[in-house]
């Protein structure tokens, strides 16, 4: 898991990492550290889309990484449009992917 962690954000700068907490990513149980970015997180375990667009259906994942656009942002505990890159990880923390604005992929039609 650790070789694919980035250690380093742009705006964040270095971090501690915080004790390693269980989360959800689309009913998945995975790892990570408390206080590092959930898009982080999810990059140490593989995942890189994070959305659907609306229109086109097409995929999404980190970008910018630094909360200027919206390529990562996911449903987190119930809440759409969170920027991932942004928002730090916490112990149990419901992550899904986004459809539009939704966690339902029928809303893209």
């Amino acid at each position: 898991m650790d070789e694919e962690r980035i250690t380093e954000h742009p705006i964040l700068g270095t971090y501690d990492k915080g004790r390693l907490v269980t989360f959800t990513y689309d009913g998945k149980e995975m790892q990570g550290y408390e206080g590092e970015p959930i898009a982080m997180a999810l990059h140490a375990n593989g995942v890189m889309v994070h959305r659907y667009t609306a229109k086109k259906h097409t995929p999404r994942g980190i970008f910018c990484a630094i909360g200027r656009c919206t390529d990562c942002v996911m449903v987190v505990d119930g809440v759409p449009n969170v920027r991932t890159c942004m928002t730090p990880l916490k112990e149990g923390m419901v992550v899904e992917t986004q459809y539009g604005v939704t966690t339902k992929k029928e809303a893209l039609g």
